[in-house]
């Protein structure tokens, strides 16, 4: 009896100004390749720190759609929110 794991990326998506980039990835579990499990994970991340991005493929886009305008445009949002008052 052989229990084994497959993930995939089945949905990667770019929206909005920053664009924010999505993914869904499936995780099937099989038994002597029949499938008994299966899961989804969603996940996003703005423009950041790219090592935070584990999969190639979603890093790949990452480096292509958040150019410098938006990763300064990003900060900028970030640095106009005002810190918390501690009281």
């Amino acid at each position: 009896m052989a229990i084994t794991k497959q993930k995939s990326i089945e949905e990667i998506q770019v929206s909005g100004e920053y664009k924010q980039i999505f993914v869904l990835e499936v995780t099937t579990v099989l038994e002597n390749g029949v499938e008994i499990s299966k899961s989804n994970h969603r996940t996003s991340y703005l423009p950041s720190d790219l090592s935070k991005i584990v999969d190639q493929e979603v890093l790949d886009i990452a480096n292509v759609v958040w150019t410098q305008a938006i990763k300064d445009s990003w900060q900028a949002y970030l640095d106009s929110i005002p810190s918390p008052v501690e009281g």
